[in-house]
């Protein structure tokens, strides 16, 4: 019988949600799977699911943690290691797919989805209609810029957490800053609030774009919104399979429209009405097809789009991969759930098949894969002359020792998977050229083992740095030096050895 394990947080209303769904569905109860327990390198064999759903991992402080690796949990709204909990997600998703069984959620385009700067690159490359954007390291970059009304986005954000609205004054109003966020700054931490501030002092809004820029900022030109019955409007479009399924209008008195900051669902017959039926239409296949060319292997994306005050333009705002929270809503007498699950049954929806096919290993068994480029132009990773591997922390799914047998530069960051040769080998990396590595650390002139990688060889000109859960570090070539390294330390270009101390 057909069977689907939902990996969330046990209670949530989410996976309660889906579970009353998927019971009048005349489906048996979905098997839930914690994400702390996959945090933790718990392997789950899908529990005989013919799909694996993968649901928002939010509202729960130690899920929260586990993501981004911290010591302790974060203070309730604190906006704190964004894009830590970011690779967190996208690694933990990872070992679910490692699983073998077919996600509803693909597992690169959740990874995009929580990128705002690569999702926006996505859909304009695939001609979907957003707003201009640029890319920013702070407020001084973007007021010299010199839009006059923008919006500041954290990258890896949701929820319009750490949104700033952001509008400059021209010569007639003396360059007057105002700003809109729900962030606020208290005791030098950066929290999201349920309300929407409105700052005008340049240096309180400067620090808080400056506390969000840790990650760096993606920065969109200001498009001014409809409005309705006097309230400003965007829409949440839910797509499923290819699809439009329920739309929902959020409405709002300052630019952020978000639900949850007070806001109030608007009159969707009437909005429709206003639009028109051509923009109307346009609209929602702008939706559709920004589903369908960026995201085919999920099942469901929510599109939020923003109408400009002609109601002849629209844009994409953004793509949420867990955008289908909108309880009480139903179309054709069917909630978002169990829209999704009708998409899926009756054959409209087919989920792609895992990725990644090799066992994950247990969380002390080290390294178990490894990837191969022979040459340096070989299409193995997301960019043809580069190799990207995923070395994660213990217990995480297929790690990648590397074998470079030309000179090439290698990424390995938490988060990706090169597409490349797969096999079983020892656990360790070996360089036979000149190469720099990055394995979830910071490349020092040579090979950087983050966690994950236990042992690093350096057979040609290079160092190696050795990182947390590094156990042996192996340096041989020109210039030895003759000398140890400690763990986290550089050998540079020489021979040595040391033995990490965890």
């Amino acid at each position: 019988m057909t069977a689907i394990t939902v990996v969330g947080v046990p209670g949530n209303r989410r996976v309660r949600l889906f579970r009353d769904a998927a019971v009048a569905a005349g489906l048996p109860e979905p098997t839930v799977v914690s994400w702390r327990d996959v945090c933790a390198g718990a392997r789950v064999d899908g529990g005989g699911s013919s799909w694996i759903r993968l649901e928002s991992p939010g509202e729960d402080a130690e899920t929260d943690r586990l993501l981004r690796g911290a010591g302790s949990e974060a203070a309730h709204g604190e906006i704190v290691g964004l894009a830590a909990w970011h690779r967190g997600l996208v690694a933990a998703a990872r070992r679910v797919e490692a699983w073998g069984v077919p996600l509803l959620t693909a597992v690169d385009e959740l990874d995009v989805m929580f990128d705002k700067r690569r999702c926006h690159a996505l859909l304009r490359s695939r001609g979907v209609a957003v707003p201009e954007a640029f890319a920013a390291a702070g407020y001084q970059e973007i007021r010299e810029r010199g839009w006059r009304r923008v919006f500041v986005k954290p990258p890896h954000g949701s929820s319009a957490s750490g949104v700033v609205a952001l509008g400059f004054g021209g010569a007639r109003e003396r360059g007057r800053v105002v700003a809109y966020t729900s962030a606020a700054l208290d005791g030098g931490k950066l929290y999201n609030q349920l309300r929407v501030h409105r700052y005008t002092d340049e240096r309180t809004i400067a620090a808080i774009v400056d506390r969000l820029a840790v990650d760096g900022l993606h920065v969109e030109r200001w498009l001014p919104k409809a409005s309705h019955d006097g309230l400003v409007f965007d829409l949440r479009v839910l797509v499923v399979a290819g699809r439009v399924s329920h739309v929902v209008v959020r409405t709002g008195r300052s630019p952020m429209t978000n639900l949850h900051l007070g806001n109030a669902r608007g009159d969707l017959p009437g909005v429709r009405a206003a639009v028109g039926e051509e923009h109307w239409a346009a609209a929602m296949r702008t939706c559709e097809a920004a589903a369908a060319a960026c995201f085919p292997g999920s099942l469901h994306v929510g599109v939020d789009l923003m109408f400009g005050r002609d109601h002849g333009t629209h844009a994409v705002a953004e793509v949420n991969a867990f955008g289908d929270l909108l309880p009480g809503l139903l179309v054709a007498g069917r909630d978002t759930y169990s829209a999704e699950l009708d998409a899926l049954l009756s054959g409209r929806f087919t989920a792609p098949p895992p990725s990644v096919t090799a066992a994950p290993p247990s969380p002390s068994a080290g390294v178990q894969a490894q990837v191969v480029a022979d040459l340096p132009s070989q299409p193995v990773g997301r960019e043809p002359s580069r190799l990207v591997a995923l070395p994660q922390p213990a217990g995480g799914t297929v790690r990648a020792p590397i074998r470079i047998s030309e000179s090439a530069a290698v990424t390995a960051l938490p988060g990706t998977f090169a597409r490349g040769t797969v096999a079983a080998r020892p656990p360790h990396v070996v360089l036979a050229g000149p190469s720099d590595v990055v394995a979830g650390q910071r490349a020092l002139g040579g090979v950087v083992a983050g966690p994950g990688v236990p042992r690093v060889t350096v057979a040609g000109p290079g160092g190696a740095v050795a990182g947390s859960g590094v156990s042996r570090v192996a340096v041989s070539g020109q210039g030895a030096s003759g000398g140890g390294s400690a763990a986290g330390a550089a050998a540079r270009g020489g021979v040595a050895e040391s033995w990490a101390v965890r």
